[in-house]
């Protein structure tokens, strides 16, 4: 089985310093549906590993979180594409939980999900956060630019073996070829 594992903010959708909070709020990023599209068509099997520390701040509940993701899988499959599972870690960033990230504990739970083991797969993000918990399970660190990925890359302290793209449809046509 090929895999891949997506972050959600400033990868597929237009991040946000206030949290995506709402269906309304949450914008793809021009290309990024239609490199999911790319990957389904191709044999990948489409996973989200995001942290939404919205839900542990009160910010917004599990219905507009739900109301998100629909909104994302619908916009998806317009393209042509599929996002196969949606993995989340709604706890607040001083949480001492095992799934946020840059724990390993989301990555891990794909692992059991799909009975995978994930060395050598695919992990994109635009934070180092991302990266590290890519790392941690042996997966491949990926790095769009998107989001706060111009600014991750520039500070630097990438995991060994990141790659680096423009992009999330950067990162497709890397893998499709």
């Amino acid at each position: 089985m090929k895999l891949i594992i997506l972050d959600r903010d400033g990868v597929i959708n237009v991040d946000s310093a206030q949290f995506i909070k709402s269906p309304e709020e949450w914008k793809p990023i021009p290309g990024s549906l239609d490199a999911i599209a790319r990957l389904t068509q191709e044999g990948y099997r489409v996973v989200i590993a995001t942290n939404q520390s919205g839900v542990g701040r009160g910010l917004f509940d599990m219905a507009t979180l739900n109301a998100i993701h629909d909104k994302m899988h619908r916009a998806v499959g317009v393209a042509g594409g599929r996002i196969d599972a949606v993995f989340y870690c709604p706890h607040a960033a001083d949480s001492t939980c095992a799934c946020r990230k840059p724990k390993p504990g989301m990555l891990e739970e794909i692992a059991r999900r799909f009975n995978v083991a994930l060395a050598g797969v695919p992990t994109v993000g635009d934070s180092l956060r991302d990266l590290q918990a890519a790392a941690a399970v042996d997966a491949t660190p990926m790095l769009v630019k998107t989001g706060k990925g111009a600014k991750t890359f520039e500070a630097g302290g990438l995991p060994e073996g990141t790659q680096v793209f423009d992009d999330l449809a950067a990162v497709a046509g890397g893998l499709i070829q």
